[in-house]
């Protein structure tokens, strides 16, 4: 049986840093901090809600971040 893959280290990065910044300013850093896949949506997008390891979560509102979250 092949072994189970260890999924990467989430970035030592704090969801809450990104709240109140202009969206593809919080993208780039985002980025730059190591997050692989940055996710922007607008307030009440229906989404699915699996679990992804490295994802950061921008629900934008009016070209800010209003909220951030992992996965």
């Amino acid at each position: 049986m092949a072994p189970i893959p260890t999924p990467p280290a989430e970035p030592d990065d704090s969801p809450e840093a990104y709240i109140g910044l202009e969206e593809a300013a919080a993208e780039r850093l985002a980025r730059e901090r190591g997050w692989s896949t940055v996710r922007s949506l607008p307030p009440g997008a229906i989404i699915t809600m699996e679990y992804r390891v490295g994802r950061l979560n921008f629900e934008v509102k009016d070209g800010v971040v209003a909220r951030s979250w992992k996965g």
